[in-house]
């Protein structure tokens, strides 16, 4: 049985920020938390930028500057995206009814065999 996938209006509302039903919180948490998310999340966030980059595409002049002008904004807003990536994550997690704090399961599981390969290692 595959798992319950958001429609692409509710996809849409999602990346500009909107809550998903609970029924899709299992997706929710495997899209901020699997494998890929950070991915997800760049490209997530360069959705509510789009109007922003067509209303510049619009803009009078030469398309090369144009051009420009929609780069250095997809730029801004990848860095912008970027720098609040754990806050904008943990503010989602919490919105759908998930802890905030929540991480990728495979990283949990790594990060515990590792403490405990040190704790064996440098006993107290």
């Amino acid at each position: 049985m595959s798992q319950a996938r958001p429609n692409p209006i509710q996809w849409i509302g999602y990346a500009f920020g909107r809550r998903l039903p609970d029924s899709l919180r299992g997706w929710v948490r495997n899209d901020l938390t699997g494998k890929y998310a950070a991915p997800r999340h760049l490209l997530r966030g360069m959705v509510p930028f789009t109007p922003l980059f067509a209303v510049f595409l619009l803009f009078p002049g030469e398309l090369w500057l144009r051009g420009s002008m929609v780069l250095l904004a997809m730029l801004l807003a990848l860095f912008y995206t970027t720098a609040f990536m754990p806050m904008n994550r943990a503010h989602r997690l919490a919105k759908h009814g998930l802890p905030a704090d929540l991480e990728n399961p495979e990283r949990a599981r790594r990060r515990a065999v590792e403490r405990a390969r040190y704790a064996a290692q440098h006993p107290h």
